[in-house]
């Protein structure tokens, strides 16, 4: 017993060209995240400061990419990143042309400690590049 060729479903979940669907959640994803840049390391952080960091992908993925920019400035301290602004004016250079040329955010971890996370969205995905455990991005 085979299906019949016409009956398959396309899923509807499936991600179509052009503005992103503010109706999906945020995803975070770890593709870019770069492990060996001096300033940023996160080797020799405490395990708490991990389940804080997985606390907060948590929470923030409860939200829309429309709730995430409505509330941005308040609890999640989040903001695009100004490269001429910090410590590292090439900004993720070690990212493609394509990748660099996105808009990159920043946003804290928790409330006034544990510092922030670097990188930038591609529709509703987060992808990670920076853990900056002690907000050293903006350190002069």
């Amino acid at each position: 017993m085979g299906m019949k060729a016409g009956r398959l479903k396309k899923p509807e979940s499936r991600i179509r060209a052009g503005a992103p669907d503010t109706r999906h959640r945020i995803t975070f994803s770890f593709r870019h995240i770069e492990q060996s840049h001096d300033k940023f390391r996160y080797s020799g952080c405490e395990s708490n400061y991990f389940c804080k960091v997985i606390a907060r992908l948590s929470a923030l993925s409860t939200l829309t990419i429309q709730e995430f920019h409505a509330n941005r400035s308040s609890s999640i301290r989040a903001h695009p990143i100004a490269w001429e602004c910090t410590s590292e004016p090439k900004g993720f250079a070690q990212l493609s042309e394509q990748l660099r040329s996105t808009t990159p955010f920043q946003f804290a971890v928790s409330a006034n400690e544990h510092g922030r996370i670097h990188g930038f969205f591609v529709d509703h995905v987060f992808f990670l590049v920076w853990l900056d455990p002690k907000h050293d991005l903006y350190a002069g």
